[in-house]
């Protein structure tokens, strides 16, 4: 169902920032920490020592040279980025494939503190803390009726060292009190959200990033696919914003025979470099289906390049971002580092996806918002107008099908996106966190009906009644509902509410099978 552009519009802004953040994940080289500084005979460094020294109000000379830096590196290309210290140790901490903490995810409501996921393996799953328990103390301070700063209670849960914490808990569904002992300590993050066998045949895997330990998660995953009869791969990298190159190319080696080009880069500063494959790949021979999107970018683009051009995949899905630049991180002494854009990556075929950035940064960004106003995405009519067609293109795949550069990777099979499911009304119910929150309020005592997740996926169905309820429940926070909005949402809703219900019992498995079985590109997916 078509919207009108300004929806549209305000849609893709929303949208945006999460592709924006996952473009600077995009890291694909080693960090470099090389006790930089600016030169003090700098003009820059010049202006401010005398902004610090003479102007009239006081500033935050951290933060203007941070602005001051930024701005240079824009002015380069949409990539080139500086990164203050606690983002830049954030992205890394995410790409290094796991951070030290106790390993839990909650969320603050009503002034109390109810934890929503327990990592396998973390210190807090080992300790007993159960998902749906509220955390009353830490080291006996109280916490619960005291206004709650998320930063605040980051810190406390992560950070270096293995502190121990005393947590005073109420367990879910009741007014029992436990107390537990959780020593900090080294924490996983898989690159893995989901692994399932989505038929008899067909394996699912979703990738959320591309990370140091992006291949050893897919191999573990892999395996057990294999071991359940899977003989068909559908690869879900919709969403993935990228991240490490390497992480990328020994991925792609899982698929490629011996000495098959993946993907090459090159740079004024930096000669050209080509990655091949080796024979060690463990899945060389099954057919091998890859979901891409607008926000699929960088890493995501080179695999998904590389496996199209050696017609190795078929693509399913939008044309991806168009990302074909690779940065390089160099490191401050004060923990903040610049993203700096050391070369261009080519797919074997030779072609760039980089797409242009001559106009500027604002318009480079706007790129993704004006396909949406002229349709691109949304039926394979316009499709055919996407501006990607009109630019000349002599690259072929290894069999002779032809295909674009400039501008992401074109899919093999287009799917139109579902507007349905990215309303303005389902994306402010996400950012207050009313779906979980709906499931920590209503959901966990209907949950104790199902012992297993089979059980739940299976008998368990959100109806039009439970909708109303679940509205007029998240009316107490979102005052104003446009009515055209909650029409198109309604079944939307229906879908999310299953699969936020079942992510807090069972995990990520079982949030994406709910997701995915009403998922248009999905099922396209599954017919190839």
């Amino acid at each position: 169902m078509k919207r009108t552009a300004g929806v549209i519009f305000r849609t893709m802004i929303l949208l945006l920032l999460g592709i924006l953040i996952g473009l600077m994940l995009n890291r694909d080289f080693a960090t470099h920490n090389l006790g930089l500084s600016l030169a003090n005979n700098s003009k820059i460094s010049k202006v401010l020592q005398l902004v610090e020294r003479n102007y009239v109000d006081t500033v935050n000379i951290d933060s203007i040279e941070g602005v001051s830096v930024n701005n240079l590196l824009q002015n380069l290309d949409p990539h080139s980025l500086y990164l203050p210290p606690q983002q830049a140790e954030s992205i890394n901490e995410r790409l290094d494939g796991g951070f030290n903490g106790v390993g839990i995810e909650y969320q603050v409501l009503r002034d109390t503190l109810v934890i929503t996921q327990v990592y396998v393996g973390g210190p807090a799953q080992k300790a007993g803390l159960l998902v749906g328990s509220k955390v009353v103390s830490i080291n006996g301070e109280r916490l619960s009726g005291a206004k709650l700063v998320t930063t605040k209670i980051s810190k406390i849960f992560r950070g270096k060292g293995d502190a121990a914490l005393k947590l005073g808990v109420v367990l879910p569904l009741g007014n029992k009190f436990q107390t537990l002992d959780i020593k900090r300590g080294h924490v996983d993050l898989s690159s893995v959200d989901a692994a399932y066998m989505a038929d008899a045949k067909t394996g699912y895997i979703k990738i959320s990033k591309f990370s140091a330990t992006t291949d050893v998660d897919f191999r573990k995953a892999l395996t057990n696919l294999k071991v359940d009869g899977m003989d068909k791969l559908m690869l879900d990298l919709r969403g993935n914003g990228g991240g490490y190159l390497n992480a990328a190319t020994s991925l792609a080696d899982e698929f490629l025979t011996d000495k098959k080009l993946i993907v090459y880069t090159k740079g004024i500063h930096e000669p050209r470099t080509d990655y091949f494959a080796t024979d060690s790949g463990m899945f060389q021979n099954g057919k091998v289906v890859v979901l891409i999107d607008e926000y699929s970018a960088s890493a995501s683009e080179i695999l998904a390049g590389a496996l199209q051009d050696l017609d190795r995949a078929t693509i399913v899905g939008r044309r991806s971002f168009g990302k074909g630049l690779v940065q390089q991180q160099f490191g401050f002494d004060d923990g903040s580092a610049v993203n700096l854009t050391v070369a261009r990556y080519y797919t074997p075929s030779g072609r760039s996806i980089q797409k242009s950035y001559k106009n500027g940064v604002d318009s480079y960004r706007s790129e993704l918002a004006q396909r949406m106003q002229k349709g691109e995405l949304f039926s394979e009519q316009s499709n055919l107008n996407d501006s990607i067609f009109k630019s000349p293109s002599n690259y072929h795949t290894s069999s002779g099908r032809k295909v674009f550069s400039g501008g992401g990777i074109m899919p093999d099979v287009f799917v139109p996106a579902d507007t349905t499911r990215s309303t303005i009304l389902i994306q402010d119910l996400s950012q207050q966190q009313l779906f979980t929150a709906y499931v920590i309020d209503k959901q966990q005592q209907l949950l104790k009906g199902y012992p297993t997740e089979d059980a739940f996926l299976k008998q368990y169905t959100v109806t039009n009644d439970d909708v109303d309820r679940f509205i007029l429940y998240a009316s107490q926070t979102i005052k104003e509902m446009d009515s055209h909005e909650l029409m198109l949402s309604r079944e939307p809703i229906k879908t999310i509410l299953k699969a936020h219900t079942a992510r807090f019992k069972w995990g990520d498995n079982a949030y994406f099978k709910v997701v995915n079985a009403d998922d248009v590109t999905f099922k396209k997916g599954l017919e190839q």
